[in-house]
């Protein structure tokens, strides 16, 4: 989910190119692509379920139950507003970047 949503803003800010590149480059050692489970689809949908007035979407509900999973507390976001409200299970806030 995070790459469909993360492909198409680096297509709009530098072409197909660098998308090429930034999916290429998600096959290195550099990073890891975390397999969806069972278990991180269930809280995806409560998050979404739970912050519905807000609303949280599917990706930023997704990056908030992959960050619980992994035991991640920095996400890197243009969307400060929904990860200031969230609060992840495993601490009391995001440290949000840039």
């Amino acid at each position: 989910m995070i790459i469909v949503d993360t492909g198409p803003l680096v297509a709009r800010s530098g072409g197909a190119k660098p998308e090429a590149a930034f999916l290429r480059s998600l096959a290195t050692e550099d990073f890891t692509v975390a397999p969806v489970t069972p278990a991180w689809l269930e809280r995806t949908a409560d998050l979404i379920g739970q912050y519905a007035d807000l609303p949280l979407g599917a990706v930023d509900a997704s990056v908030v139950a992959l960050a619980e999973e992994l035991g991640v507390g920095e996400v890197a976001t243009l969307d400060r507003r929904h990860f200031s409200i969230v609060r992840p299970r495993h601490l009391d806030a995001f440290t949000l970047l840039p």
